[in-house]
């Protein structure tokens, strides 16, 4: 969905899956301290949302969620997946309850195919599920923006500051409230650099929630049956996932960063085999290039990389 504050002054819009938003407002560094500042914004307004009532709606998604959420206390966010049979990701929710509802935003275009499980799993009881993406936006102020948020319907308080679910008719008018825009590109290099991982991006087809470090954010270890959960105990208690994810300082010399895929090798075997694949890169206000990275477990952890042609250093994000 096109945001409306791409008609902001010097809007450039994102491509990919970020379309729909502004990759930026015409100076990337300024953007990403004015965010880092709490002095900005980030329209996420391209997300799905997805509401669930019914008295029924937090026992049912404890049912199926790798979060304990059946006792989730009114405002209190949290965040959750949905795994496969064999334990692999298939869904990030971004989750708050208001007492009534049950909010989450999720990645663009995901929403249908999260919709159409959840349906399928509603049985005897008694819930309703909605995609709300039409009518409400995301919008994230980082940790220290004053904004109020009294026109939000719902609000989902993080260490690193707060999602706000909006009527997307009021997207335009409340965003005056929120201080300077701040482009997806800026709000993706904090990502990047506090080591969060992105559906789609530090995930493919067969990633576990222990390859990326979701365990502490996403999956609580002492509930009941969900789906995938004999894969999820299975690895914790061998502590032996098949790859880890890295964070990556890259060589600042280079002018165009490496692409989501782009494989990663040793640098002293640059034509080896590759040991690995860059999930997300940015350019930090701060830090210069960085990028995130998935390799296999047995990486050195002070081994020097190659992220195609870019010299990188690592950082462990989860230990071999």
């Amino acid at each position: 969905m096109k945001s409306p504050l791409l008609s902001l002054p010097g809007a450039v819009p994102a491509e990919g899956a970020d379309e729909g938003v502004a990759a930026h407002y015409g100076d990337i560094f300024r953007e990403q301290r004015e965010l880092a500042a709490g002095r900005a914004f980030t329209d996420l307004s391209h997300r799905g949302v997805i509401t669930v009532t019914g008295p029924d709606r937090l026992a049912w998604l404890h049912l199926l969620l790798t979060q304990h959420v059946s006792e989730l206390p009114p405002q209190h966010a949290t965040e959750a997946l949905i795994l496969s049979p064999h334990g692999h990701v298939e869904h990030a929710l971004y989750l708050v309850d208001d007492g009534t509802t049950t909010w989450a935003h999720v990645e663009p275009g995901t929403q249908p195919a999260l919709l159409e499980y959840l349906e399928r799993m509603k049985f005897m009881y008694r819930v309703e599920v909605a995609d709300a993406t039409e009518r409400f936006a995301v919008v994230h102020l980082p940790a220290g923006n004053p904004a109020a948020a009294a026109g939000a319907a719902a609000v989902r308080e993080l260490p690193y500051g707060r999602d706000l679910f909006l009527p997307r008719g009021e997207l335009a008018e409340q965003a005056k409230e929120f201080g300077s825009p701040a482009g997806i590109w800026g709000y993706e290099a904090l990502r990047i650099e506090a080591h969060r991982p992105r559906l789609g991006f530090e995930t493919d087809h067969r990633t576990i929630p222990h390859e990326v470090d979701w365990l502490g954010s996403a999956v609580h270890l002492n509930k009941g049956c969900y789906r995938g959960q004999e894969t999820v105990a299975r690895v914790h208690n061998l502590g032996k996932p098949p790859r880890r994810l890295v964070f990556l300082h890259l060589d600042g010399t280079e002018e165009v960063l490496p692409a989501h895929g782009t494989e990663v090798r040793l640098a002293a075997e640059p034509e080896g085999r590759a040991l690995g694949f860059v999930t997300s890169a940015a350019r930090h206000h701060e830090l210069g290039p960085i990028a995130l990275a998935l390799v296999k477990r047995n990486v050195p952890v002070d081994a020097e990389l190659r992220a195609g042609g870019v010299p990188a250093a690592q950082e462990v994000v989860v230990a071999p």
